[in-house]
């Protein structure tokens, strides 16, 4: 039986066991549904799919430009939203459009990606590996690991923002490539929450590229967190397209095309009554109708409501129950199994042999349980829910057991088995602790943190051998996975009491405990933590590493009466290392900023920072030494007048983000800082651009971003205030509730500064100065007294100028002081230039051209462009017209040359009020970074 079984389905064309062909004999047996009185939708289909691609489905050309859309058919199970989304691919194929199909699953919502790779994984596994590598670019080793195309590289791991990039990226470029592309997810409300993520960013721009986002799904059974999608698609220019019910006409039509035109009005308006116009349960009873051959008269309308009852719900698992064991068996492993159910392993699951198991699945197509297709799959998913719902509780835990063996036997990796896996209790088995482990390492490198978390969580009630255990602890403390601070430290503080750690592992654990605890607020905690470690380690390299940890985490304690006696500490400690390890130059790192802040002359600091570098540089991603360090030092060569050099070091950054799928809070910090670096420069358009774009990046990012946001904001505004647009400052400041009390994980040195010199613009003298004399207070506790990186002390002799000028010039004269010590062009002159403001007379005048003369060895030229107003109109003021011109003239061109159009406006209006005539501003735009995102 069989072998000729076999033979038959090798004559048509398919492997042994795996089911009849969609259109054998069979399929004459279905009632094929039809876009039933959905003739307004199909109104907005038109439209929607004309617009995508230029063309009418016979083919002419549209004269408009192509835009894409999105488009939500929403509506209860059964209500025709699957239908609908095949009639859009029929007409989207009409118009010579690319179309990509998924759907998601009620038992692979865990799944990460899983929508995702339904959508690209078979367009791009169509294509030659050089075809691919042309398609996916740069995003080839960051969106081919989650498509399945290829497995991860070893090394940092992308962030989930740099994963939704490239999936952006590929999309555009396909859509671009090959035409007008159509995107449709069927039953949107079980898709994985990464896809899911993705789509919901993705199809907000979708107006702006060929492409026709479309989905279905029920609103009520929409997750949490896909919250963000549904409040989109309420925006959208079309709405959710709700379908409703079919009408008592409809339905009769129906009843009557597939029974014949003698179905009687009481019997139809009966079918009506009992599917409530539900299309799906409608078209299940018109084919049950037919194939019990009841007449479709008034006296068996009565039948109607049994037959109904047997589609879903409790009636249809006594149905089931009906047609015997093994059909009950194979429903049950499909509904398990999925959207990886295959004949094969659906019959290795229910325990059956290849001819019982083509018996069962004979016996649920007929009785319209499986479709007639290659693979095992329910005619519906409201079929598929009753089913896996009506498994005993016992048995559905053993049944996922037994399929997650049955898929990693068949090479189908630990992350697909650990969907199954998560579904079982506990029982301290190591072989599932170990697979939920290395499920959560290749999510990890994914770029799917969440799913890997909840691996690592299940493989930790395993609970795993004691072998693994700290392990699994470390890895849940990993930063990609940080989500809870609180719980991760918990985590850490687990796995640092374990015993007989190998050393290398207790040093990785410390150090993220360190910085989870720093993400906790609690710093000086942190510090500690390294500290005692440097107590009780016995390897001079490991408590070396410990020291630089503590070092760095200490830096940032509130404890600031400490501050100063630890850099006497790190500075006797650099003198003694040599730099051949990476310990001691990143120890060199941070003496180097330590010189910086503390206003240490120039020549220290860039020795220490240059020392750092060594001849290979530092890498910004490597997650054991993070970027700190490496951030610190190109920052402290901007400060020590260097721009240039930290612009170079930044710009690697950058890169080395953008190549690793880094997109999240470090990107844009780096353009954030970049953009900082070109406002030094007094390149003040570029430096806005750049601010934008980091604030941008940061805005993607919710609560995570809270940090990259405030530094962001603090900057732009600085910006803004120095190309004259305070009013736009003074806005974004109210918009972005830019005030005190500043969250905890804002730099307050550099918050609050920004926000005395936005008051001090206000008017608002006596606010700034309580704010900026509080930071001056705390800075110089920590021995902190370098202007050129915190001007809280000219900003605050500015403040004061009205109601204490004496006191007001000598904290004018203590701030050159400090500039002086620290000895850079800039630092200096900026602060001449403060107490030029605050001095009369000839006096004020000597300090102005000392101020310009010193400015004209910086590399700012907006500095040197406010220098020179400064000084032309305080030789205008004194009576000096001829020597004023000069000046302001120069002033007025390195202003538009550097975009502050306040200082230009300053030096014209000067120049007017000498009898000077201005000369025709030109405003110069300098190249950004060849990086740089669109603000």
């Amino acid at each position: 039986m069989v072998a000729d079984r076999s033979e038959t389905q090798r004559a048509e064309g398919r492997a042994p066991d795996e089911g009849p062909l969609e259109g054998s004999h069979e399929r004459d047996r279905r009632i094929v549904p039809r876009t039933l009185e959905r003739d307004a939708e199909l109104v907005v289909v038109k439209a929607a799919l004309d617009a995508v691609s230029g063309r009418s489905a016979r083919g002419a050309v549209i004269p408009s430009v192509r835009r894409g859309g999105l488009l939500a058919f929403t509506g209860p199970a059964g209500a025709g939203k699957t239908t609908l989304l095949e009639e859009v691919r029929r007409r989207a194929a009409e118009r010579d459009c690319a179309v990509l199909i998924a759907k998601g699953g009620e038992q692979e919502r865990n799944l990460a990606f899983h929508v995702v790779r339904q959508l690209l994984q078979p367009l791009l596994a169509s294509y030659s590996e050089s075809e691919r590598r042309e398609v996916l670019g740069d995003w080839y080793g960051i969106v081919g690991p989650c498509v399945g195309l290829c497995p991860a590289a070893k090394g940092a791991v992308p962030d989930p923002q740099g994963v939704r990039d490239g999936l952006d990226w590929v999309v555009t470029h396909v859509a671009v490539r090959r035409g007008p592309l159509v995107l449709g997810v069927d039953d949107a409300h079980w898709a994985d929450a990464e896809s899911m993520a993705w789509l919901t960013s993705f199809a907000a721009r979708v107006e702006d590229l060929p492409v026709l986002v479309v989905v279905g799904y029920r609103p009520e059974e929409m997750s949490d967190g896909a919250a963000a999608f549904s409040d989109m698609v309420a925006r959208n220019q079309v709405g959710p397209l709700d379908l409703a019910p079919l009408t008592p006409t409809a339905v009769a039509d129906l009843m009557r095309e597939a029974l014949g035109t003698e179905a009687d009005d009481d019997f139809c308006r009966e079918a009506w009554l009992v599917t409530g116009g539900n299309p799906f349960e409608t078209v299940e009873l018109v084919a049950k109708v037919r194939d019990r051959r009841l007449a479709p008269r008034k006296d068996n309308a009565c039948a109607l409501r049994d037959l109904g009852a047997e589609t879903k719900g409790g009636g249809l698992v006594d149905r089931l129950e009906q047609l015997g064991t093994i059909a009950v068996r194979l429903a049950w492993a499909v509904a398990v199994l999925g959207s990886e159910a295959t004949f094969s392993l659906a019959a290795s699951l229910a325990a059956l042999g290849p001819a019982e198991s083509a018996e069962a699945a004979d016996v649920l197509r007929t009785e319209r349980i499986l479709t007639y297709g290659l693979k095992p799959e329910f005619v519906h998913p409201l079929i598929a829910t009753a089913v896996y719902r009506a498994i005993p509780p016992a048995m559905r835990v053993a049944l996922h057991g037994k399929a997650a063996w049955d898929l990693v036997e068949a090479g189908e990796g630990p992350a697909v088995a650990a969907r199954h896996l998560l579904e079982t209790q506990p029982e301290g088995d190591a072989w599932v602790a170990e697979q939920l482990r290395e499920a959560a390492q290749e999510y990890v490198r994914r770029g799917a943190p969440d799913a890997a978390r909840r691996c690592l969580s299940r493989a930790l009630r395993e609970p795993p051998p004691a072998r693994l255990r700290a392990r699994v602890l470390h890895e849940l403390g990993s930063p990609a996975l940080l989500h809870d601070p609180a719980v991760t430290v918990n985590h850490l503080r687990a796995a640092l009491d374990e015993p007989a750690l190998p050393p290398e592992l207790r040093q990785s654990i410390v150090i993220r405990l360190g910085r989870a605890l720093s993400h906790c607020d609690r710093l000086a905690e942190a510090a500690e933590v390294a500290m005692e470690e440097v107590r009780i380690a016995t390897d001079s390299r490991v408590r070396l590493r410990m020291l630089m940890e503590h070092f760095m985490l200490s830096a940032f304690t509130s404890d600031d009466r400490e501050a100063p006696a630890l850099s006497r500490r790190l500075s006797h400690l650099t003198q003694r290392l040599s730099g051949q390890s990476q310990t001691e130059r990143y120890l060199y790192g941070l003496r180097a900023w330590d010189a910086v802040v503390r206003g240490e002359p120039v020549a220290t600091a860039l020795e220490f920072a240059e020392r750092a570098l060594g001849p290979d540089g530092m890498r910004w991603t490597d997650e054991q030494w993070g970027f700190e360090v490496p951030s610190l030092v190109a920052l402290t060569f901007l400060y020590c007048d260097r721009p240039d050099r930290a612009e170079e070091l930044y710009a690697e950054g950058i890169t080395e983000y953008e190549q690793q799928g880094w997109r999240g809070v470090h990107l844009s910090l780096g353009y954030s800082l970049l953009g900082y670096i070109r406002f030094w420069k007094g390149q003040l358009t570029d430096a806005e651009d750049f601010v934008r774009a980091g604030l941008q990046l940061a805005d993607r990012l919710g609560p995570a971003g809270v940090h990259a946001q405030w530094y962001a904001m603090a900057s732009l505004m600085e910006i803004l205030m120095a190309r004259g647009e305070t009013a736009a400052a003074q806005e974004l400041a109210g918009r972005r509730r830019f005030h005190k009390p500043f969250p905890s994980a804002v730099t307050l040195p550099d918050a609050e500064t920004v926000h005395g010199e936005l008051l001090l613009t206000q008017g608002r003298d006596k606010e700034a100065a309580e704010g900026l004399a509080a930071v001056g207070r705390r800075l110089d506790l920590r021995g902190m007294r370098n202007p050129a990186w915190c001007p809280w002390l000219p900003h605050l002799a500015l403040a004061t100028r009205t109601t204490d000028a004496e006191g007001a010039l000598e904290l004018a004269r203590e701030a050159l002081r400090r500039a002086e010590r620290f000895g850079t062009a800039t630092a200096v002159g900026k602060a001449l230039c403060v107490l030029a403001r605050l001095t009369d007379g000839p006096e004020g005048i000597a300090l102005l051209r000392r101020a310009v003369a010193t400015l004209e060895l910086a590399p700012s030229s907006y500095e040197l462009a406010g220098a020179l107003v400064e000084l032309g109109t305080a030789l205008r003021r004194a009576g000096l017209l001829s020597q004023a011109a000069e000046p302001l003239h120069r002033g007025v061109d390195l202003a538009g040359q550097c975009g502050a159009g306040g200082v230009a406006a300053r030096a014209r209006d000067e120049l007017v009020a000498a009898g000077l005539r201005p000369r025709r501003l030109e405003v110069v735009r300098h190249e950004p970074y060849s990086g740089a995102p669109s603000a």
